[in-house]
């Protein structure tokens, strides 16, 4: 288990506990740092400090246009609306 604490511009703050095989995905302002820690035999030890730029899954997306069909994501077939 490990603590990811994200600490950004405008007072921005987020921390989440993390437990094995476990998956976070957050959004985060641009220059955010992200640290990872853990608790030790002496208390909280900090693991690790990374840039959230770093931690990036896939390129900012452009400014989308208001396609509001896409609203329908998620029904099954054969279930009215």
């Amino acid at each position: 288990m490990v603590i990811v604490r994200c600490l950004g511009p405008e007072e921005f703050f987020l921390e989440r506990v993390v437990f094995p095989f476990e998956l976070l995905s957050f959004l985060a302002p641009p220059a955010t740092l992200v640290e990872i820690w853990t608790h030790g035999l002496g208390g909280p030890e900090l693991l690790e400090t990374l840039a959230a730029e770093d931690l990036q899954l896939e390129p900012p997306a452009p400014p989308a246009t208001a396609d509001w069909s896409q609203a329908e994501v998620g029904l099954r077939p054969g279930k009215a609306a």
